[in-house]
């Protein structure tokens, strides 16, 4: 949620300082959890095989926090899911990290390209595994005036 912030709010700035119209800014920011160990972003192949390696055959939280920064105000909701992968070999692994998809994604994977082949079960918000959780972006929008319909 800090990182949503933060980006919700220097976006706000950078929108004032550049005299754009005011509108609404929106930050947010995705983690991965397995066994209360944080998955960010992976540094490097290695980096990405180890975790898949870690999630493979096991459950986790994917945790993706929405803010949105408008006049005065900043609030932010959180939106929280279990995804349950399915086994998945070293080849497998490796084959997948070399595409290139886990690099700039927490967990070092994307539900919503090759890697939802590993997905066996979710529990939670697709879209918030994806990135940007689309209930909790709505309801922060109707919260500050600006309903989605």
């Amino acid at each position: 949620e800090r990182i949503a912030r933060t980006k919700a709010t220097i976006g706000w700035q950078r929108m004032l300082q550049r005299s754009l119209p005011p509108r609404p800014v929106l930050g947010a920011d995705t983690e991965v959890v397995l066994d209360d160990t944080i998955f960010g972003k992976p540094k490097d192949a290695a980096d990405a095989i180890r975790m898949l390696t870690l999630l493979s055959g096991r459950t986790h939280h994917v945790l993706t926090a929405v803010a949105l920064c408008w006049e005065q105000n900043t609030v932010a909701e959180i939106s929280t899911s279990a995804v349950t992968f399915r086994a998945i070999d070293r080849d497998e692994i490796e084959r997948y990290v070399a595409t290139g998809e886990p690099f700039d994604k927490a967990g070092a994977y994307a539900v919503q390209g090759r890697a939802a082949t590993f997905v066996r079960r979710i529990d939670g918000s697709y879209s918030g595994i994806m990135g940007l959780p689309l209930y909790e972006t709505a309801s922060v929008l109707a919260g500050i005036g600006f309903p989605v319909l």
